[in-house]
């Protein structure tokens, strides 16, 4: 989607999607079926998507060369294509934030296109929508519920109501500004996306321990970080995490792949509904952390790096235990150490 994006723009037309296989279930209903609505704010305008669907009608639009579909464009145009130059060059100033095996990452090959991801996965995702918002409300319970129970009924106990009195109506600033925080997280809190099993065929893979020893690196920084969003489909990460009782680690509570399972099988398992609702989850999550830890190998990864870099968290830095595909590896220079 992002380089059918980037080609919309550059061609001067407007993305419009149609068909998405993964919202194809029971739990996208209406208009929202098999559609990027379900899960996110459509990419564009009701009034261009209802021209654009007309115009899909008319042969003259066709010949013409008006409407455009994924099948005009080879896969290099889509995956390999240009990116949008109307903003300039900004990759070039950005800060190097991201540590692999710690190195700091002053280089990148394809700094362009890692810059226009990032742009393009955080305009696509901008809006969750109220199904989105479901999902992610169950998710925040269960993990976080009873500790956020907890920390309020410890909060009100010495400052309940007596016996006789009214109940005491909310002041504006409560009303209008306090009523807008998000929904509780315990902070700070580390994102961990840990990809192992089958993903040994595209990337170099390292156990959990790794990402452990990452962790354990940002805490040396930061000691009151002890809480960890884990993100896997390994139940071995899972299990592991029992051997590190000094931090708390909280995840979704579902089926995860074993032993050599493939993930074409363990996906399967689990039906198209959750096997899609539960990894947008995870990810919409992950982003919402303060700290972050990964494999760049992975494409997962590379996006929450990317919704890292486009929502506020810039300065947090991102913990790699693997590269991308693009990536150089530089020692910084004595200049850039001192700019630092």
């Amino acid at each position: 989607m992002a380089g059918l994006l980037a080609i919309a723009i550059k061609e001067r037309r407007i993305l419009v999607t149609n068909y998405y296989n993964r919202a194809d279930h029971n739990g996208c209903n209406g208009a929202s079926r098999s559609s990027w609505s379900c899960y996110f704010f459509v990419e564009t305008s009701s009034d261009c998507r209802k021209r654009a669907f007309e115009l899909m009608q008319s042969k003259a639009s066709w010949a013409e060369g008006p409407v455009k579909i994924k099948e005009n464009y080879t896969s290099k145009q889509i995956w390999l294509g240009s990116i949008p130059r109307m903003w300039g060059e900004p990759w070039k100033y950005l800060q190097p934030t991201t540590e692999i095996n710690g190195i700091l990452i002053t280089n990148h090959r394809k700094m362009d296109r890692r810059w226009w991801i990032a742009q393009a996965t955080r305009y696509l995702m901008r809006f969750p929508t109220e199904y989105m918002c479901g999902l992610l409300n169950v998710a925040r319970h269960s993990a976080f519920g009873l500790e956020a129970a907890k920390l309020v009924l410890k909060s009100t106990q010495n400052d309940s109501p007596k016996v006789g009195t009214t109940t005491r109506t909310k002041s504006d600033i409560e009303r209008l500004v306090w009523s807008n925080h998000r929904p509780y997280i315990p902070r700070p809190l580390l994102s961990m996306h840990v990809r192992m099993g089958d993903k040994a065929c595209e990337m170099a893979v390292v156990g959990f321990e790794e990402y452990m020893k990452q962790a354990g690196n940002l805490r040396r920084r930061f000691p009151t970080l002890k809480n960890i969003w884990l993100s896997t489909e390994m139940q071995e990460a899972i299990d592991k995490t029992k051997l590190y009782p000094d931090w708390n680690f909280y995840f979704t509570n579902v089926a995860r792949q074993g032993g050599n399972m493939t993930m074409a099988l363990y996906e399967a398992s689990l039906g198209r509904e959750t096997s899609t609702n539960y990894p947008i989850v995870n990810f919409m999550m992950a982003t919402e952390a303060d700290f972050f830890v990964g494999a760049l190998g992975s494409t997962w990864c590379y996006l929450i790096d990317g919704m890292r870099n486009t929502g506020g968290k810039v300065m947090s830095g991102y913990l790699s235990v693997n590269k991308d595909r693009f990536c150089r590896m530089y020692v910084p220079s004595e200049n850039l150490r001192r700019h630092l």
